[in-house]
């Protein structure tokens, strides 16, 4: 279909005043949840226990919180680590080039709103048929080379047949072309949409990827103090099992202890020897974990940690229910993916209704290149183009019914995203709560245990008591000791799991923040 004059001014305008709305289903954000981390109440601080790490914590409804939050545990080498591994660990490098390609494909699709604009210049170069040399050339500039050629001086030579020979000729355009696609029925707003919300999914994948990061950081670091803490016992243990020994078999000597006590005490030497070529392989394997986490090859040395260096904050931010779905960096982009699928079944939709084209060029011919714009030679033509789907097999059909599954889908995943994340918070809250109280009381039992323990050594030292005796009471006093020692571990632990549960602060962020 042609078109020009009026109608060719008026069908761009007529085209823009029909991009009023976008069809398919709009996009509303999910309310939150009415929900709580308990059916009744839950305790607004943690037990406290005589010993470092044991410190009493006190719940702060509200508040928010900083995304540097492993600085509250005062330990300035472990903050060094975690700038270090925002720099150097390829896994934020991989999520910042996610987010970009992202981007880049969203505005690669807005660019589709803009008409485009393309410029050719042809050459060509024709050779025409003599046969068809006296039709086919008329008007053009001959070459010369289809005369006659000189008569022979033997005329006897001369073919009845008449002779044309070919022509050639030179044929020059210079073309601007304009296309316009008018978005009447949304369905590239609706794919631009779709590409925007996907580019919000990485970007809250890449703030989960902090989060993650700096909490693994914390997490090795805590678990190197501990294995070097149970290390640090287990040392102290053997060595009591040696001096121990020492003087039972000095007793056997002078007849004073049994063979079956000196066995005893071996056999015990021997258990807590052995139990430590475990820690300190899983000590090494923490050092390697962190070495990873701060992208450096396990052959660089990096900081270490004692639970002395590492302070328990008092007070810990606990955020309303209601906040959660906007501070978990999950549920946000679970809620992005839904928005995609959302505005991909609006696409679906534009694509089964009438697509609209608009073209126009303007440009000229000639025979020669410095004849291209003189009277003769421009040209233009505008064409509008409506096209309707008809009959395509069902596949539009199917891909409509596709997006909507799809949608569906989404939503299942959005509300499976929100439930794990609330469980997680109030498993959190609860392992708090708990383990403060397991603290406490296995302080108090390595306390009873020792007191056990040195009451024995004295019964036995007086011949009240046998030497297994003060085997079992020292066998348990050395168990109190290391299960303090993981019971204390765990409470740090459980102060980064809730920080990180709670979205970790990443909207303050320093980049997160200026946006």
């Amino acid at each position: 279909m042609r078109i020009s004059g009026l109608g060719a001014t008026a069908l761009p305008i007529v085209a823009i005043t029909l991009i009023g709305c976008a069809v398919g289903p709009r996009w509303h954000a999910p309310s939150p949840p009415n929900a709580g981390y308990a059916p009744a109440a839950m305790a607004t601080s943690t037990a406290a226990a005589d010993i470092h790490g044991g410190e009493r914590q006190r719940f702060v409804a509200g508040r928010d919180i900083p995304f540097e939050w492993w600085e509250l545990l005062q330990c300035p080498a472990l903050n060094v680590l975690i700038e270090k591994s925002f720099t150097s660990n390829p896994t934020v490098a991989a999520a910042q080039a996610a987010l970009a390609q992202a981007q880049e494909l969203m505005y690669a699709q807005q660019g589709l709103f803009y008409p485009s604009v393309g410029a050719t210049y042809q050459a060509e170069r024709h050779k025409v048929s003599g046969n068809t040399n006296g039709s086919s050339t008329i008007g053009v500039q001959g070459s010369g080379l289809n005369k006659l050629p000189q008569v022979p001086e033997d005329p006897a030579s001369i073919d009845a047949t008449p002779r044309n020979l070919p022509s050639y000729y030179t044929f020059y355009t210079a073309e601007l072309t304009v296309g316009f696609v008018p978005d009447v029925f949304g369905a590239n707003r609706r794919l631009v949409e779709s590409l925007g919300a996907q580019a919000d999914a990485q970007r809250f994948a890449l703030e989960a990827t902090y989060i993650t990061l700096a909490s693994n950081v914390v997490g090795a670091a805590i678990q190197e103090a501990s294995l070097r803490a149970q290390i640090r016992a287990t040392q102290q243990i053997i060595d009591g099992d040696r001096q121990a020994l020492q003087i039972l078999r000095a007793q056997f000597k002078l007849g004073y202890a049994m063979r079956i006590d000196l066995a005893a005490q071996e056999a015990q030497l021997a258990q807590d020897e052995a139990a430590l070529p475990v820690l300190q392989k899983q000590l090494e394997q923490s050092r390697d974990l962190l070495r990873t986490l701060v992208g450096e090859l396990p052959n660089r040395e990096t900081s270490t940690f004692e639970i002395d260096a590492l302070q328990l904050p008092p007070e810990l931010p606990v955020s309303l229910p209601g906040k959660i779905v906007e501070q978990r960096p999950d549920i946000r982009a679970a809620e992005a993916q839904m928005h995609s699928a959302n505005a991909n079944v609006g696409a679906a939709l534009a694509a089964m209704l009438p697509q609209f084209t608009i073209t126009g060029e303007v440009g000229a011919n000639a025979t020669k290149a410095t004849q291209l714009f003189d009277a003769g030679g421009p040209f233009w033509s505008v064409y509008g183009n409506v096209s309707q789907p008809l009959f395509q097999g069902f596949t539009l059909m199917h891909q409509k019914r596709a997006a909507d599954a799809a949608l569906l889908q989404a939503a299942a995943q959005y509300r499976s995203t929100v439930i794990a994340a609330y469980q997680n918070i109030a498993d959190t809250l609860h392992v708090s709560l708990s383990d403060a109280d397991a603290l406490a009381a296995q302080v108090d039992a390595e306390n009873s245990a020792r007191t056990t323990y040195d009451l024995t050594r004295r019964q036995m030292d007086l011949g009240y008591v046998t030497y297994l005796t003060l085997l079992g009471a020292q066998t348990a006093y050395e168990q109190t000791v290391l299960a303090r020692v993981q019971a204390q571990a765990a409470r740090y632990g459980d102060t980064v799991a809730l920080f990180q549960a709670l979205g970790g602060g990443w909207w303050n962020r320093k980049e997160t923040a200026s946006r």
